[in-house]
């Protein structure tokens, strides 16, 4: 198990890197006014009401970085700092959320597909770390075959949620993508404002990257060790 304790450290150790930079990046760039005056809020209407979508409301939402959009009910989502203040973070936050409600609307493919799962991934990762230890206690203390068949349930499990984390990828970097064309064609930003949204918004992609990543690299440690005790 020593393996699984190095890799789940290097994974821990490279979030939290990515995760500071992001807030700092976020900081930063939140220092940079917008010329134009307007809040995250009024950047999310804008967005929506450009697009043609009039049965979404911008809302707040408590704490930080939580800016999310719920397709069930909605809503897009703006955190604290986000919703009201006026800067090129909240403004590139903001248009993020929006490409997410935009790709609602048009039934973006890979949108659809994340959707699909969210109820499979959901119970699957409650209980696939219970499956995967208990299997491996099972093969070591009471029957291998009984254990290696616990095992293969909980990699299965584990394996439903890397697979989500990588269908996450093109959903968030094609939001991000139809945040900054947005941004940049209705003339939202200056140059410098919209440089600063883009890194913002590179920065918040790589957290989903580092997290899908660790995800396969852990699930990979766990077929490993399937493979050998076969």
């Amino acid at each position: 198990m020593m393996g699984y304790y190095i890799i789940a450290g290097l994974i821990f150790l490279v979030s939290m890197i990515v995760s500071n930079k992001l807030k700092s990046k976020f900081k930063k760039y939140s220092k940079v006014h917008l010329q134009n005056g307007m809040s995250g809020r009024e950047i999310a209407e804008r967005m929506l009401s450009d697009n043609g979508i009039h049965d979404v409301k911008v809302i707040s939402a408590p704490g930080m970085l939580t800016d999310h959009y719920n397709p069930a009910k909605k809503t897009v989502n703006l955190s604290e700092g986000v919703y009201t203040q006026r800067n090129a973070a909240a403004a590139a936050v903001a248009a993020h959320e929006c490409g997410h409600a935009v790709q609602h609307a048009q039934a973006y493919s890979w949108l659809q597909m994340r959707s699909k799962l969210v109820p499979v991934v959901s119970v699957a990762s409650k209980f696939s770390q219970w499956a995967i230890f208990g299997g491996l206690i099972l093969m070591s203390m009471v029957s291998v075959g009984l254990g290696q068949t616990v095992l293969l349930i909980g990699i299965i499990m584990f394996a439903m949620g890397t697979l989500f984390s990588f269908i996450t990828l093109p959903v968030e970097y094609d939001a991000s993508k139809r945040a900054l064309v947005w941004l940049e064609n209705e003339n939202m930003l200056t140059g410098s404002e919209h440089d600063a949204a883009k890194d913002s918004l590179k920065w918040a992609a790589r957290t989903y990257v580092v997290a899908a990543i660790g995800s396969l690299a852990t699930l990979l440690y766990f077929l490993s060790i399937y493979m050998g005790r076969d």
